[in-house]
C-alpha cells in the first residue's frame, strides 16, 4: 500500500480519536500537525467530516426544536463548503507533487481526482469506527450484533479495496499513465450571486 494512503488511515483514526474523547461538535480539537502541511489538512479535513457526522445525528432527533434544527442546518450547510474547500486544497497539494511528470500519448484522466477518493476514505474510516462501536455494545440484542458485525465486515472489505485503489492512482499519476484535473465545485446555491432565493431576496 502507498505510504501516502497509510497516513491518511493513520490521520484520520487520530483525529476521530481525538474528537470522541469529549464527544461534543462544539468542542475544540487542536490540530498536531504543523500548519499549511498536507498532514494538517488532512487532520482537519477528517474533523470536519467527523462534527458534521454528528452533527447529522443530531439533527435527526425526532423532538428537535426547530429553531435549532434550522440553525444545525445552516451550520451543515456551511461544515459541506468547508469539506469541498478542503479537498480541493488537498487536490492542488497533488497538482504540485506531480506538476513535473511527464505524461504520456496514452495517458488518460480519471474519473474522481485522488482528493475526492481520499474523501470517501475519511468517511469511510468513520463508518467503521461507528460500526465498530455497535457491534461492541453491551445492550445490544445478538442480532443487532449479528447484522453489524456483518455490515462491519463489508466496511472493512471497502476500506481495502478503496485503499488499493487509491495508491493505484497515485501510482498511475505519479508514472504519467493517468493525469488529473481540478474542477471547482462552483456551489450555486451558497453564492448570492448565484442563488435566485438568495439574489432576490
Amino acid at each position: 500500500m502507498n505510504s501516502f494512503v497509510q497516513q491518511c488511515r493513520q490521520i484520520f483514526g487520530e483525529s476521530i480519536l481525538q474528537y470522541h474523547l469529549a464527544d461534543d461538535v462544539d468542542a475544540v480539537i487542536a490540530n498536531p500537525y504543523p500548519l499549511k502541511s498536507i498532514e494538517y489538512y488532512l487532520f482537519l479535513k477528517n474533523q470536519v467530516d467527523t462534527v458534521q457526522w454528528h452533527l447529522e445525528d443530531i439533527i435527526r432527533n425526532p423532538d428537535i426544536n426547530p429553531a435549532e434544527a434550522l440553525q444545525l442546518k445552516r451550520r451543515i450547510d456551511r461544515s459541506n463548503q468547508d469539506r469541498t474547500d478542503l479537498v480541493e486544497l488537498i487536490d492542488s497539494y497533488f497538482l504540485d507533487q506531480y506538476k513535473d511528470v511527464k505524461v504520456q500519448p496514452v495517458a488518460e484522466i480519471n474519473t474522481e481526482s485522488p482528493a475526492w477518493a481520499i474523501d470517501r476514505l475519511s468517511i469511510l474510516e468513520l463508518k467503521i469506527y461507528h460500526m465498530k462501536a455497535e457491534v461492541s455494545r453491551s445492550n445490544a440484542s445478538p442480532d443487532h450484533i449479528q447484522q453489524c458485525t456483518a455490515k462491519l465486515n463489508i466496511l472493512l472489505e471497502q476500506e481495502k479495496d478503496l485503499s488499493a485503489a487509491i495508491d493505484t492512482l497515485l501510482g498511475d499519476i505519479a508514472g504519467g499513465r493517468k493525469y488529473m484535473k481540478v474542477y471547482k465545485q462552483m456551489k450555486m446555491y451558497n453564492d448570492p450571486e448565484l442563488n435566485p432565493v438568495l439574489y432576490q431576496h
